[in-house]
Protein backbone atom coordinates (compact mmCIF):
# COMPACT_ATOMS: atom_id res chain seq x y z
CA UNK A 1 0.00 0.00 0.00
CA UNK A 2 1.16 3.45 -0.99
CA UNK A 3 2.24 5.79 1.75
CA UNK A 4 -0.65 8.47 2.15
CA UNK A 5 0.47 12.53 1.97
CA UNK A 6 1.23 13.80 4.51
CA UNK A 7 -0.39 17.43 4.89
CA UNK A 8 0.33 20.26 7.88
CA UNK A 9 -2.37 23.26 8.07
CA UNK A 10 -1.71 26.43 9.52
CA UNK A 11 -4.35 28.63 10.58
CA UNK A 12 -5.19 30.90 13.16
CA UNK A 13 -9.19 30.34 12.97
CA UNK A 14 -9.31 26.79 14.82
CA UNK A 15 -12.78 26.10 12.67
CA UNK A 16 -11.22 26.83 9.72
CA UNK A 17 -8.56 24.09 10.27
CA UNK A 18 -11.17 21.62 11.51
CA UNK A 19 -12.86 22.20 8.20
CA UNK A 20 -10.06 21.44 5.72
CA UNK A 21 -8.70 18.38 7.96
CA UNK A 22 -12.09 17.25 7.63
CA UNK A 23 -11.79 17.56 3.78
CA UNK A 24 -8.92 16.42 3.74
CA UNK A 25 -9.27 13.11 5.87
CA UNK A 26 -11.85 11.92 3.22
CA UNK A 27 -9.03 11.03 1.10
CA UNK A 28 -7.69 7.68 1.56
CA UNK A 29 -4.35 9.07 0.22
CA UNK A 30 -4.26 12.22 2.40
CA UNK A 31 -3.43 12.46 5.47
CA UNK A 32 -3.44 15.85 8.40
CA UNK A 33 -0.10 15.34 10.31
CA UNK A 34 -0.16 18.46 12.39
CA UNK A 35 -2.49 21.91 12.52
CA UNK A 36 -0.68 25.37 13.86
CA UNK A 37 -2.07 28.26 15.04
CA UNK A 38 0.34 30.88 13.41
CA UNK A 39 3.57 31.02 11.85
CA UNK A 40 5.81 30.50 14.30
CA UNK A 41 4.44 26.59 15.47
CA UNK A 42 3.94 26.08 12.07
CA UNK A 43 7.63 25.97 11.34
CA UNK A 44 8.31 23.61 14.68
CA UNK A 45 5.64 20.88 13.72
CA UNK A 46 6.92 21.13 10.30
CA UNK A 47 10.45 20.42 11.36
CA UNK A 48 9.10 17.77 13.57
CA UNK A 49 6.57 15.97 11.34
CA UNK A 50 8.52 16.86 7.52
CA UNK A 51 4.74 16.64 5.77
CA UNK A 52 4.60 16.86 2.11
CA UNK A 53 2.81 19.59 2.05
CA UNK A 54 1.99 22.58 4.39
CA UNK A 55 -1.61 24.56 3.94
CA UNK A 56 -0.68 28.04 4.94
CA UNK A 57 -2.92 31.04 5.71
CA UNK A 58 -1.50 34.62 5.32
CA UNK A 59 -2.83 36.29 8.27
CA UNK A 60 -2.65 34.65 11.66
CA UNK A 61 -1.95 36.07 14.79
CA UNK A 62 1.93 36.04 16.40
CA UNK A 63 3.91 34.82 13.12
CA UNK A 64 2.26 35.51 10.04
CA UNK A 65 2.18 33.73 7.06
CA UNK A 66 4.71 35.77 4.58
CA UNK A 67 6.86 35.83 7.45
CA UNK A 68 7.40 32.36 7.95
CA UNK A 69 6.75 31.35 4.44
CA UNK A 70 10.46 32.03 3.29
CA UNK A 71 11.80 29.73 6.23
CA UNK A 72 8.57 26.99 5.72
CA UNK A 73 9.60 26.39 1.55
CA UNK A 74 13.17 25.07 2.79
CA UNK A 75 11.26 22.13 4.25
CA UNK A 76 8.45 21.34 2.43
CA UNK A 77 6.24 22.76 -0.26
CA UNK A 78 3.20 25.57 0.83
CA UNK A 79 0.15 25.76 -0.86
CA UNK A 80 -1.44 29.08 0.65
CA UNK A 81 -5.18 28.61 1.57
CA UNK A 82 -6.29 31.84 2.56
CA UNK A 83 -9.12 34.86 2.36
CA UNK A 84 -6.40 37.69 1.92
CA UNK A 85 -6.54 38.01 -2.05
CA UNK A 86 -4.79 41.52 -2.24
CA UNK A 87 -2.36 41.43 -5.64
CA UNK A 88 0.40 42.57 -3.93
CA UNK A 89 0.23 39.68 -1.50
CA UNK A 90 -0.76 36.90 -3.55
CA UNK A 91 3.14 38.18 -5.73
CA UNK A 92 4.92 38.27 -3.07
CA UNK A 93 4.24 34.79 -1.47
CA UNK A 94 5.22 33.06 -4.91
CA UNK A 95 7.94 35.51 -5.10
CA UNK A 96 8.82 33.84 -1.27
CA UNK A 97 8.16 30.16 -3.03
CA UNK A 98 4.85 29.62 -2.31
CA UNK A 99 3.65 27.07 -4.98
CA UNK A 100 0.23 28.19 -5.46
CA UNK A 101 -2.49 30.42 -4.24
CA UNK A 102 -6.26 29.49 -2.87
CA UNK A 103 -8.79 31.69 -1.43
CA UNK A 104 -11.44 30.57 0.52
CA UNK A 105 -14.77 30.22 -0.96
CA UNK A 106 -13.76 30.15 -4.47
CA UNK A 107 -12.52 26.21 -4.56
CA UNK A 108 -14.74 23.15 -3.89
CA UNK A 109 -13.51 20.11 -1.74
CA UNK A 110 -12.21 18.52 -5.09
CA UNK A 111 -9.97 21.51 -6.27
CA UNK A 112 -8.24 21.05 -2.46
CA UNK A 113 -7.62 17.75 -2.80
CA UNK A 114 -6.29 18.03 -6.34
CA UNK A 115 -4.31 20.77 -5.47
CA UNK A 116 -2.84 19.49 -2.74
CA UNK A 117 -1.99 16.11 -4.68
CA UNK A 118 -0.22 18.63 -7.36
CA UNK A 119 1.89 20.54 -4.88
CA UNK A 120 4.61 17.70 -4.29
CA UNK A 121 4.91 18.14 -7.94
CA UNK A 122 5.44 21.37 -8.30
CA UNK A 123 1.92 21.69 -10.21
CA UNK A 124 0.89 25.38 -9.02
CA UNK A 125 -3.16 25.63 -8.84
CA UNK A 126 -4.83 29.66 -8.01
CA UNK A 127 -8.71 29.96 -7.96
CA UNK A 128 -9.80 33.18 -9.75
CA UNK A 129 -9.31 35.96 -7.68
CA UNK A 130 -5.44 35.01 -6.99
CA UNK A 131 -5.20 34.19 -10.96
CA UNK A 132 -6.26 37.62 -12.04
CA UNK A 133 -4.52 39.55 -9.18
CA UNK A 134 -1.27 37.82 -10.38
CA UNK A 135 -2.19 39.02 -14.12
CA UNK A 136 -3.15 42.52 -12.63
CA UNK A 137 0.11 42.79 -10.99
CA UNK A 138 2.14 41.57 -14.09
CA UNK A 139 0.57 43.78 -15.97
CA UNK A 140 1.24 46.91 -13.79
CA UNK A 141 4.89 45.89 -13.36
CA UNK A 142 5.20 45.50 -17.57
CA UNK A 143 3.35 49.03 -17.36
CA UNK A 144 5.73 50.72 -14.87
CA UNK A 145 8.85 49.19 -16.79
CA UNK A 146 7.55 51.05 -20.05
CA UNK A 147 6.98 54.28 -18.74
CA UNK A 148 10.35 54.60 -16.18
CA UNK A 149 13.73 52.29 -17.44
CA UNK A 150 14.97 51.57 -14.36
CA UNK A 151 18.99 51.70 -14.46
CA UNK A 152 21.19 48.90 -14.80
CA UNK A 153 22.93 48.65 -11.49
CA UNK A 154 19.00 49.12 -9.82
CA UNK A 155 17.79 46.53 -12.09
CA UNK A 156 21.01 44.03 -11.14
CA UNK A 157 20.92 45.00 -7.04
CA UNK A 158 16.94 43.60 -7.56
CA UNK A 159 17.93 40.66 -8.97
CA UNK A 160 20.88 39.71 -6.44
CA UNK A 161 19.02 40.85 -3.05
CA UNK A 162 15.79 39.20 -4.19
CA UNK A 163 13.35 42.01 -3.64
CA UNK A 164 9.88 42.13 -4.97
CA UNK A 165 8.74 45.04 -7.45
CA UNK A 166 7.11 46.74 -4.18
CA UNK A 167 10.02 46.40 -1.99
CA UNK A 168 11.68 47.99 -4.89
CA UNK A 169 9.82 50.65 -5.05
CA UNK A 170 9.52 51.23 -1.58
CA UNK A 171 13.77 50.85 -1.51
CA UNK A 172 14.09 53.57 -4.24
CA UNK A 173 11.96 56.00 -1.59
CA UNK A 174 13.79 55.10 0.85
CA UNK A 175 16.86 56.08 -1.18
CA UNK A 176 15.33 59.09 -2.14
CA UNK A 177 15.08 60.23 1.29
CA UNK A 178 11.49 59.93 2.17
CA UNK A 179 10.55 58.84 5.74
CA UNK A 180 7.76 56.32 6.43
CA UNK A 181 5.08 58.24 6.58
CA UNK A 182 6.13 60.30 3.21
CA UNK A 183 6.55 56.69 1.65
CA UNK A 184 3.33 55.63 2.98
CA UNK A 185 1.14 57.96 1.31
CA UNK A 186 3.27 57.92 -1.67
CA UNK A 187 2.40 54.17 -2.07
CA UNK A 188 -1.05 54.37 -0.64
CA UNK A 189 -0.50 51.64 2.14
CA UNK A 190 0.03 52.18 5.57
CA UNK A 191 2.86 53.19 7.79
CA UNK A 192 2.39 49.52 9.52
CA UNK A 193 2.72 48.14 6.40
CA UNK A 194 5.72 49.89 5.24
CA UNK A 195 7.31 48.91 8.24
CA UNK A 196 6.57 45.46 7.40
CA UNK A 197 8.07 46.13 3.91
CA UNK A 198 11.33 47.80 5.22
CA UNK A 199 12.21 44.85 7.46
CA UNK A 200 11.95 42.63 4.96
CA UNK A 201 14.07 44.61 2.38
CA UNK A 202 16.40 45.44 5.48
CA UNK A 203 17.22 41.17 5.87
CA UNK A 204 17.33 40.77 2.48
CA UNK A 205 20.10 43.57 2.21
CA UNK A 206 21.61 42.43 5.17
CA UNK A 207 21.24 45.84 6.36
CA UNK A 208 20.22 46.77 10.13
CA UNK A 209 20.10 50.84 9.30
CA UNK A 210 18.89 53.07 6.55
CA UNK A 211 22.02 54.70 5.39
CA UNK A 212 23.45 51.24 5.54
CA UNK A 213 20.60 49.49 3.09
CA UNK A 214 20.82 52.74 0.75
CA UNK A 215 24.40 51.99 0.41
CA UNK A 216 24.01 48.81 -0.63
CA UNK A 217 20.78 49.33 -2.43
CA UNK A 218 22.99 52.56 -4.55
CA UNK A 219 26.00 50.18 -5.02
CA UNK A 220 28.40 51.79 -2.43
CA UNK A 221 28.44 48.21 -0.07
CA UNK A 222 29.28 44.92 -1.54
CA UNK A 223 26.45 42.35 -1.26
CA UNK A 224 27.52 39.66 1.41
CA UNK A 225 29.86 42.19 3.66
CA UNK A 226 27.63 43.20 6.71
CA UNK A 227 28.30 46.40 8.06
CA UNK A 228 28.15 47.62 11.93
CA UNK A 229 24.94 50.28 11.57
Amino acid sequence: MAARLSVLIADGNPVIRAGLAAILCEAEDIEVVAQASDGREALSLTRRHAPDVVLLDVRMPGVDGISALPHLVQLAPVLMLTYSRESEIVCETLLLGAGGYLVHGEFTAPDLLRAVRDAPEGRPHFTPTAASALLSELRTSSQQQRTVAPSSERMHNSVVFGLSSREVEIMDLIASGMNNQQIAAACFISEKTVKNHINRIFAKLHSTTRSEAIARWLGTARPGVTGHG
